[in-house]
């Protein structure tokens, strides 16, 4: 009861932007063990070709898109990649300027750990976790999108 509450309380806008991120997200989750990576990736980027109407009929800032990601996730409990993939699909679709990244780290004691995390105009917009420095990027073959959307790692 205290979830629909706090629902409720948002504004249309907002639980429309949360129902948005956590269906999309429930689809990236079940692709992601269904579908190949590559496939899933090109699946999205035909989603996440921007929208004239989006861009103009609403006005939801980064901030926005990655807070209704977060929220979502933590019903469905979605690591970083579906989290990342998300954010970037919302985002692309506003004609937002987005980069996919996903690094590489090993723990002192030999441990291989995997991130992912998206930026868009060279800021970090989720995924943020200790120093990101210390990871090794993955490069990842192109998709085919548009210019507003960067599907790999490496230009």
């Amino acid at each position: 009861m205290k979830y629909l509450r706090k629902f409720f309380s948002l504004t249309a806008d907002e639980r429309l932007l949360l129902v948005k991120a956590t269906l999309l997200l429930g689809v990236i989750r079940v692709g992601l063990k269904l579908l190949s990576f590559y496939k899933l990736r090109s699946l999205l980027a035909k989603i996440a070709q921007p929208r004239a109407k989006l861009q103009s009929a609403d006005n939801v800032s980064v901030n926005h898109i990655t807070w209704a990601v977060t929220v979502a996730s933590r019903y469905l409990r979605a690591k970083c990649l579906p989290q990342a993939l998300a954010t970037q699909v919302l985002l692309s679709r506003r004609g937002y300027p987005t980069q996919l990244r996903i690094g590489f780290i090993r723990s002192k004691d030999g441990q291989m750990s995997a991130h992912a995390w998206v930026e868009t105009q060279e800021q970090i917009v989720i995924g943020v976790t200790g120093n990101m420095a210390r990871y090794i990027l993955l490069p990842l073959q192109e998709v085919e999108s548009d210019e507003s959307s960067n599907w790999h790692l490496f230009t």
